[in-house]
């Protein structure tokens, strides 16, 4: 078992709601989201309201919990892969496990409001 599986994690119930987390890690860790993109929507994954949990440990494991737009997204495979990427140069973030969770399911009430201004939804 490695220390990430270790993390508690909670269930997630929709999108991660900033500063929830008590981590000081957690303000670098969004940052670093909001910089990875949907390639099918023009905004980014953070504010599309697809990370639902980051988990933090003391010693700097990171668990991130997102969805998708759509279950048959054609990168579903790459995106965890790109946010991985960008988590971990994150000063003192050791290791970090990305999951794709499918409960509850995504929709466009999750998206802040930034996202939707962006999109052209308000």
């Amino acid at each position: 078992m490695t220390a990430i599986e270790k993390i508690e994690r909670p269930v997630a119930t929709g999108p991660f709601e900033e500063g929830s987390s008590g981590s000081p890690l957690e303000a670098p860790i969004v940052a670093a989201l909001r910089e990875v993109y949907d390639p099918e929507i023009p905004v980014n994954i953070f504010d599309l309201g697809l990370i639902y949990v980051i988990d933090i440990s003391d010693n700097g494991d990171v668990f991130v919990g997102m969805t998708l737009t759509a279950p048959g997204c054609p990168v579903a495979g790459e995106i965890p892969i790109w946010v991985r990427d960008a988590i971990m140069p994150v000063e003192g973030v050791k290791n970090v496990e990305v999951e794709i969770l499918w409960d509850p399911p995504w929709n466009p009430d999750n998206m802040s409001d930034a996202a939707k201004l962006d999109l052209g939804m308000f």
